[in-house]
């Protein structure tokens, strides 16, 4: 009896062997689930100081875990030293690839160097640096301002009919993302002779320091017909000191389509935003890391798009359970 015992465990102990032998075919693992990691990302985020940045970071490590990808994440603080030093942290961790959206383009290149000597590759997102990444996906800024302006331009009364002083809301200095905003603004602007552009201080897309900015320029400047931010959260900030000054024919714009924006959109409180969606722009910086840890290549320049939302659209793309206006893929 024990003999017979003892060869059915035998037989039974092959028998596994023989089906972990047939799964693990020329030394090949199948992953199933989120049980095995393909590679690691290393995300050095510039801050969390808007609800643009403070997004980005969770949109990243949650599409990420659905591709079987392991993030690890960093703030910066906007301090330029500390994300050189997140990234020099970052692959000490051992990270297969780094994504980073940069405090300026720069800043963290001594960390974009220490991946190069790493061989690790670096992808940009939202912000681009001079040199040293393999790719960078973001939008085209220069346009969002240009479109913006456009818009704005035909909000007044068009080119040859617009009159008055336009307050721009500055974003970060030394930003490229702030310049070109700026730029594509007084591009489209160029064409109505008749505004003329007041700049605040550089306000760090902050609202809390735009507020009181919009309150000196509107105390300076007294035919004030628009304001235009660097960002939504600027420009909510200002279009909350024209109502609490009773300037309600003021048109504030801005850039992100921060939902906040289109629901006063929605509701006639605001004049226009290009939208800036932060979940599609981190998916595809994800996408873009796939595509490279494959051996794929890549453009330099990987570009997710932007649509201007007014009065016309804004019910599309309104929604109070989303921070930003979603995009389609």
């Amino acid at each position: 009896m024990k003999l017979k015992k003892v060869m059915a465990l035998m037989v039974s102990s092959l028998m596994t062997l023989s089906i972990v032998s047939c799964g693990s075919a020329n030394g090949s693992t199948t992953k199933t689930g989120n049980s095995d990691t393909l590679f690691t990302i290393g995300f050095s985020n510039c801050s969390q100081d808007t609800p643009f940045f403070a997004n980005m970071t969770p949109i990243i490590e949650k599409y990420a875990k659905t591709k079987n990808i392991k993030v690890i994440s960093l703030n910066a603080d906007n301090d330029v030293s500390k994300q050189n030093k997140d990234i020099q942290d970052l692959l000490s961790q051992g990270i297969d690839i780094l994504i980073t959206n940069p405090v300026n383009e720069d800043g963290p290149s001594a960390g974009i160097e220490a991946c190069e000597r790493a061989k690790v590759p670096v992808i940009t997102v939202d912000k681009n640096v001079k040199s040293g990444n393999v790719s960078w996906v973001g939008r085209d800024n220069k346009e969002m301002g240009r479109l913006v302006g456009e818009r704005l331009i035909e909000l007044l009364g068009g080119a040859e009919n617009a009159k008055g002083t336009v307050l721009e809301i500055q974003g970060t200095a030394g930003s490229t993302t702030m310049m070109n905003r700026r730029d594509g603004f007084h591009e489209a602007l160029e064409k109505a002779p008749n505004l003329k552009i007041v700049q605040s201080s550089y306000c760090d897309y902050d609202r809390s320091k735009a507020i009181p900015a919009t309150q000196d320029l509107l105390q300076a400047n007294k035919d004030v017909v628009a304001i235009f931010g660097h960002n939504d959260d600027m420009a909510i900030g200002a279009a909350q000191v024209c109502r609490e000054q009773g300037q309600k024919d003021i048109l504030v714009c801005g850039v992100d389509g921060l939902m906040e924006a289109v629901l006063k959109t929605e509701a006639n409180e605001y004049a226009c935003t290009a939208s800036n969606d932060p979940v599609l722009m981190g998916e595809t910086a994800v996408d873009t890391a796939i595509k490279v840890m494959n051996g794929e290549t890549v453009d330099s320049f990987v570009d997710a798009g932007t649509v201007v939302i007014d009065s016309s659209n804004a019910k599309e793309y309104a929604n109070k359970d989303l921070d930003f206006a979603e995009m389609k893929r």
